[in-house]
């Protein structure tokens, strides 16, 4: 697998806190719903690609177990949902309104 966030995956992404990180992995998953939202299902691959990659980011960089069990939990659903049969029964709705919160909390510390 190519890294496409070569400049976090240098050590950039463990310095950052765990709100920006969790925006930024909001970010990939906001341009995955929209590409598949346009029928671009190609685009939205790519980006939910670039999600597990920041995810795989987050834990490897974490050492708090219940940190890591939290982003391989969110790694399941989101293979789940892009890869998968949607098991779990996600919707657009549902990560858009997981994502949104930590966007605004970092807008709230900045």
């Amino acid at each position: 697998m190519t890294v496409q966030h070569k400049n976090l995956a240098a050590g950039k992404w463990s310095r950052m806190p765990l709100c920006e990180q969790m925006a930024n992995i909001g970010s990939e998953v906001s341009r995955a719903l929209n590409w598949r939202k346009k029928g671009n299902e190609d685009l939205s691959q790519k980006a939910a690609s670039r999600t597990l990659e920041l995810l795989d980011l987050s834990m490897s960089s974490s050492g708090i177990f219940s940190r890591i069990k939290e982003f391989a939990r969110l790694r399941e659903a989101i293979v789940d949902y892009f890869y998968g049969s949607n098991q779990f029964a996600s919707s657009e709705t549902l990560w858009r309104r997981y994502f949104d919160h930590f966007n605004y909390a970092l807008r709230k510390r900045l």
